[in-house]
């Protein structure tokens, strides 16, 4: 295939917190390349899903949910998806259709305004509501701002993607594909896997640690026998935020090992030796470095 007959560019998927945007890039891509939660902001930075829809290479950019900031880290996180939305060559608000036009949409939607950006609607989890109240609501969010195009969706059942997908391609622009054909992720390994461990944690420990927690991998190291040594850390900001991670007789991070090792073999296919260590690190959320680590600042 020539440069000539290739399309590639960059396709932001924007949104409230929990309205279902890393199930979508996950579903787009056919693997899970974003860490899925049912707490709210749990994408802190901009994750790129490579997809192929024919001649074109769409790059999927999962962007941190877009809510009202109260700290350091959310203003970062905020920021990060206005900056992927207004760098994009297409972009998608996706909705929630049982929380409807919303004030967190309702602010999105100015968003885009003030930024002069062209988006489709995607409302999401049309499974979950009638027919004629679809209809309505998409009516309402059309009124409501001059939308592309609508596109009625269902992420998780990945029903209407497909639609979603090949109106996309047609619009990215004419070039060379940016990465393999068989590249899903513009992510190093070493991110996947500290963010593979970061869902676990929110699996387990979301009630009595919501967002006080990050993880880092810190020693990735390749074996003779074609495993592979993972070492973690994951970083509270408190010592008896610590002493929730390890549990009582470090039960509770053994658990968590085993379940993010055991999501980390099938995802990497191949044995993995995982090793978690917990530190406190106070105000790691309010730290300029650690930010720009996890992509959120330049």
């Amino acid at each position: 295939m020539t440069n000539t007959e290739t399309r590639c560019g960059f396709c932001a998927i924007i949104g409230a917190p929990n309205a279902g945007k890393s199930t979508l890039v996950n579903a787009l891509a056919g693997a899970k390349v974003s860490i899925v939660s049912h707490k709210v902001q749990t994408t802190r930075s901009r994750l790129r899903a490579i997809v192929i829809a024919g001649a074109s290479q769409i790059v999927f950019v999962d962007t941190p949910g877009i809510f009202k900031p109260k700290r350091t880290l959310d203003e970062a996180m905020v920021e990060g998806a206005w900056s992927g939305a207004s760098e994009a060559d297409a972009v998608v608000l996706l909705a929630d259709v049982r929380k409807g036009l919303n004030d967190e949409v309702l602010a999105i939607i100015e968003g885009l305004r003030k930024y002069g950006i062209q988006a489709f609607l995607a409302l999401n989890k049309i499974d979950l509501v009638k027919a004629e109240t679809l209809l309505d609501l998409a009516r309402t969010f059309n009124e409501a701002f001059a939308f592309r195009e609508t596109f009625m969706i269902s992420a998780l059942n990945k029903s209407g993607i497909d639609r979603l997908k090949d109106k996309i391609a047609g619009l990215m622009p004419a070039g060379p594909w940016l990465y393999a054909e068989d590249q899903i992720a513009d992510v190093p390994l070493r991110f996947i896997a500290a963010e593979t461990t970061r869902e676990k944690v929110y699996e387990r420990l979301h009630e009595e640690l919501p967002y006080s927690s990050t993880v880092e991998t810190e020693n990735w190291e390749e074996r003779k026998d074609g495993s592979v040594r993972i070492d973690q850390v994951i970083y509270v900001e408190r010592e008896s935020q610590r002493k929730i991670v390890l549990g009582k007789n470090g039960q509770t991070i053994k658990a968590l090992g085993q379940a993010a090792r055991l999501d980390l073999e099938k995802a990497l296919e191949r044995r993995v030796h995982l090793f978690l260590f917990v530190k406190v690190r106070e105000n790691w959320a309010k730290d300029p470095e650690r930010l720009r680590m996890m992509g959120l600042l330049d």
